[in-house]
């Protein structure tokens, strides 16, 4: 096998970080080298992870998760990057099973299962899916586990919270957008990859516990802004530019729907900061980026709706999905 970076992201999370760092010690496959991007830390984060032994790079100033990979990748030897949140606990075979399995299927990049760290009968998260309406969808979250998640699979998106990627990748597509900041901006990676042709693995046996949005918190005001700004951001950035004929019934369908899980949880208001800030950000994201030829992107959002509808429909529906799938429609049959 060919030897792994071990890349983690950390802003102020010096007590996961050292256990982390502890735990990698343990793998199966020792990784060959272990990076910490310290994202403007104050609380000993660096100082904490160099004394353990890990390269740190430290950025100057809180810049967010997608500036911190960066500038972590650039310090990474290795042609495989495992790309690891500071609050996630592998299992100690996590990094050599997705290693295994990427390199016998040829995939450019694999993630395993997540269980959350606080229930570990349910899923954290597996693969990500996305919809024509601009929201994702981490399969499986808050499920029990069973079978239904324990088949591998190519997959064409997959969350960076715990991903094993090869370093080439960022330079056939490009790096992290940093003006995401944090939130789905792994999304965004995996959209340029996608219509590209480009695909990983989703490997469950490969599986880690995760304690979700440790740092912000899952539905604090500042995720849910994020969130609720970067699902414009993907609109402004990858849709046609008659993107509102053609998905403005499923974008509104989903925004609204997002907005109305904010209400329920309390950050409302954050959601409609955050459609602010992506309207105000909207046409300089537009004017700066090169959308994919349209049929591209049309196959890979159709098929991730078939993909989301087919699992609804398996392993039972959320309220989200089928309010969605009722005002948005079905996403039109595969061609044959």
């Amino acid at each position: 096998m060919e030897p792994v970076s071990v890349l983690i992201p950390n802003w102020n999370g010096r007590a996961r970080l050292v256990s982390l760092l502890s735990r990698l010690r343990g793998q199966t496959l020792t990784p060959a080298q272990i990076v910490v991007a310290d994202d403007g830390s104050t609380d000993g984060s660096a100082e904490a992870a160099a004394s353990l032994g890990a390269e740190v790079v430290q950025l100057r100033e809180h810049a967010g998760f997608a500036a911190a990979v960066n500038a972590g990748l650039t310090r990474c030897r290795h042609e495989w990057v495992a790309l690891l949140n500071n609050d996630v606990t592998p299992e100690a075979d996590w990094l050599e099973r997705l290693v295994r399995a990427a390199e016998a299927n040829g995939a450019w990049f694999a993630c395993g299962k997540l269980l959350s760290e606080s229930d570990p009968r349910r899923l954290d998260g597996t693969f990500d899916l996305v919809c024509r309406g601009a929201t994702a969808w981490r399969a499986g979250s808050g499920r029990l586990d069973g079978p239904d998640w324990d088949q591998a699979r190519a997959i064409a998106f997959a969350g960076f919270t715990a991903i094993l990627l090869r370093r080439e990748l960022f330079e056939k597509t490009g790096p992290l957008d940093e003006r995401f900041g944090s939130y789905l901006e792994d999304v965004e990676f995996c959209l340029r990859c996608a219509v590209r042709g480009i695909r990983g693995l989703y490997v469950p046996q490969a599986r880690g516990r995760h304690a979700g949005s440790a740092t912000l918190g899952r539905w604090s005001a500042a995720t849910v802004r994020l969130i609720a700004r970067n699902q414009l951001l993907l609109v402004a950035k990858h849709y046609p530019a008659d993107w509102k004929r053609r998905y403005g019934r499923a974008v509104l369908a989903a925004q609204l729907l997002w907005g109305a899980l904010a209400l329920r949880r309390g950050a409302f208001a954050a959601w409609i900061r955050g459609k602010q800030e992506g309207m105000k950000m909207f046409d300089s994201i537009r004017a700066s980026s090169v959308q994919a030829e349209r049929g591209l992107l049309e196959a890979v959002l159709n098929e991730g709706e078939r993909q989301i509808l087919k699992i609804q429909r398996t392993t039972g529906w959320d309220a989200y999905w089928r309010l969605y799938f009722l005002l948005a429609g079905a996403p039109p049959a595969r061609q044959r």
